[in-house]
C-alpha cells in the first residue's frame, strides 16, 4: 500500500513544457507507488479521492525503466478510460512482472476540481534506480 513515511516520499519537478514525476522509497515497488502518487498530485489533492473502486493492472518487461514507463501509461490509460482519480498504489514486482491494484473513484468535478489532463508518460528524465537503499522512479509526463 502506497504510504508516504520519510523513507517514501512523492514530489513534483521541474520540466520546460510539462510536468516531472519522481517516486522514492525503500524498495522499487515502493518508488513506483509513490510516483503514481505524484501522478494523481498533478491533477488533484491525492488525500481528496476516496479508494472505494479497486482496479487491477498487470505488465510484463525485464527492463525495470520500462516497466516503469509502462506502469504510469497503465494508471494514466486507467485514469483515462474509466474517468477516475486513484489514492491508494500498491504494486509487486517479481522477475520482471507487476501485479498491482489500484485504488480510487470516478472523477467528480466539484470535489476533485481537476488541473490538468494528463496524455502519457515519455522517455524523457526516465530513470529507475536504486541510491544506496533508497529506490527512485521518475519521469516527465505530458500534459
Amino acid at each position: 500500500m502506497a504510504t508516504l513515511t520519510e523513507q517514501n516520499t512523492f514530489e513534483l519537478f521541474p520540466h520546460v513544457a510539462d510536468i516531472g514525476i519522481r517516486g522514492q522509497g525503500q524498495t522499487m515497488e515502493k518508488a513506483f507507488e509513490m510516483a503514481a502518487m505524484a501522478l494523481t498530485s498533478v491533477v488533484t489533492d491525492p488525500q481528496n479521492v476516496s479508494p472505494t473502486i479497486h482496479v487491477r493492472i498487470h505488465l510484463e518487461e525485464k527492463d525495470p525503466e520500462l516497466l516503469f514507463l509502462d506502469w504510469i501509461n497503465s494508471v494514466i490509460y486507467e485514469m483515462d478510460i474509466k474517468r477516475m482519480l486513484f489514492s491508494v498504489y500498491e504494486v509487486s514486482i517479481k522477475s520482471g512482472v507487476l501485479e498491482a491494484q489500484i485504488k480510487g473513484e470516478t472523477v467528480d468535478l466539484h470535489k476533485h476540481d481537476p488541473a490538468v489532463d494528463i496524455k502519457g508518460a515519455t522517455l524523457t528524465e526516465l530513470k529507475v534506480i536504486d541510491l544506496n537503499g533508497q529506490w527512485l522512479a521518475q519521469c516527465v509526463v505530458d500534459v
